[in-house]
């Protein structure tokens, strides 16, 4: 397998266990014991700050994703390596064809072609491990909070 293809399946890997975990949600709390609504709202509060404290994480600023990057410094510099990379071998060839500035133009536009879709694919691989990793972390404080809720006598789903 190819460096690309392995990075095309890591990311295919990587987004369905992100859309995996994305439609699980919160769960919910059934008040077993007769709770009050009021009660529940009481002890959801309560068990909301519980599980803030004690896994660490803050599910108001793990849910929100930073937003996307752009511009010319987005792409770790792939256009440019491509670039360099292609102007070289088409000015190569170019001086075995008899052109070599007409090869190394001609390789430097492909290369800088395909730098740009290394980068796009730096970047949606990026994105998903940022995003799987918010999605674990919402998962680690839910589970606290249905530890609470259940210490508290509600059904869990």
């Amino acid at each position: 397998m190819t460096k690309r293809t392995l990075s095309l399946a890591f990311a295919v890997m990587v987004t369905m266990i992100t859309l995996d975990a994305a439609g699980q949600g919160k769960p919910i709390a059934y008040p077993a014991k007769g709770q009050s609504a009021q009660q529940q709202q009481s002890d959801d509060g309560a068990c909301y700050s519980w599980a803030k404290s004690s896994s660490g994480i803050d599910p108001a600023v793990a849910s929100t994703a930073p937003p996307p990057q752009s511009g010319p410094a987005v792409g770790g510099g792939e256009r440019l390596g491509g670039a360099a990379r292609g102007a070289a071998g088409g000015a190569v060839i170019g001086a075995i064809a008899g052109d070599a500035g007409k090869g190394a133009a001609i390789g430097a536009t492909a290369g800088t072609m395909a730098g740009g879709v290394r980068a796009r694919q730096n970047r949606r691989a990026q994105d998903a491990n940022a995003q799987a990793q918010s999605q674990g972390a919402m998962s680690t404080y839910y589970r606290a909070w249905a530890a609470c809720m259940q210490g508290k006598g509600y059904s869990i789903q």
